[in-house]
């Protein structure tokens, strides 16, 4: 998984970050590459948002090959075909199990699937049995308070421990919050408000994580699942 989320020759062996891309604006693409700047980033997921499918579509074109410049893997969480009209590398679905597993086994082969939505442990097993590429605690946008929240943390902590499927976790609003995330041992932390917020300095929010994670992430072939 961590190899297929970036290109990079040597990632770092430790949590990694995924950003999830900024809301629409006039300034998107710049604010994206002001955190690209800023140190490793495993990958970029493009949500749609309140966008229709073209104006998602044309968002999704201008910042994909951003992203891809720079080593990161891409993953739009909306329609498959989006994904592959743009050329991104990988479908982000929140969803039912069985909608779940028809769009892995269509599109397995080409591109990478994970998947988000699970509430509850019972719910994270029923979508990992489909075994997609990652599973994501958290919801897009609602990272508004400091911290990450505790139901996510919870579930990371019980995923990691038991499962080999890779997890990211939403981080809060406040940068620092990466160091919570990465002491569950997951293997990603996704980035939204804390990078992208009107009053942060993007490449620097990337640079803060990743000294964190740095000092605070256990080694991940030190966690024994």
């Amino acid at each position: 998984m961590a190899e297929r989320m970036s290109e990079q020759t040597a990632p770092p062996n430790r949590c990694r970050i995924v950003l999830i891309a900024p809301e629409p604006g006039a300034d998107d693409a710049a604010r994206l590459e002001a955190a690209l700047s800023g140190g490793d980033v495993a990958s970029l997921i493009i949500p749609a948002y309140e966008e229709d499918e073209d104006a998602f579509q044309m968002r999704a074109a201008r910042l994909t090959p951003i992203a891809q410049n720079q080593g990161v893997a891409v993953v739009l969480a909306g329609e498959p075909r989006i994904a592959a009209r743009v050329q991104a590398d990988g479908i982000h679905f929140e969803g039912r199990k069985s909608e779940l597993a028809e769009i892995i086994a269509k599109h397995h082969s080409r591109m990478m699937v994970g998947c988000g939505g699970a509430k509850s442990r019972d719910h994270a097993l029923e979508l990992g049995e489909t075994q997609p590429d990652y599973i994501f605690f958290g919801r897009f946008g609602y990272d508004s308070k400091a911290e990450p929240h505790p139901r996510n943390l919870a579930l990371a902590g019980w995923w990691s421990e038991m499962i080999e499927v890779p997890c990211i976790v939403l981080a809060g609003a406040d940068v620092n919050s990466v160091s919570a995330v990465a002491e569950t041992d997951a293997e990603f932390v996704a980035l939204g408000r804390a990078v992208f917020a009107p009053d942060i300095d993007p490449a620097q929010a990337i640079a803060t994580a990743n000294e964190l994670l740095d000092r605070h992430a256990p080694a991940l072939d030190a966690v024994i699942k």
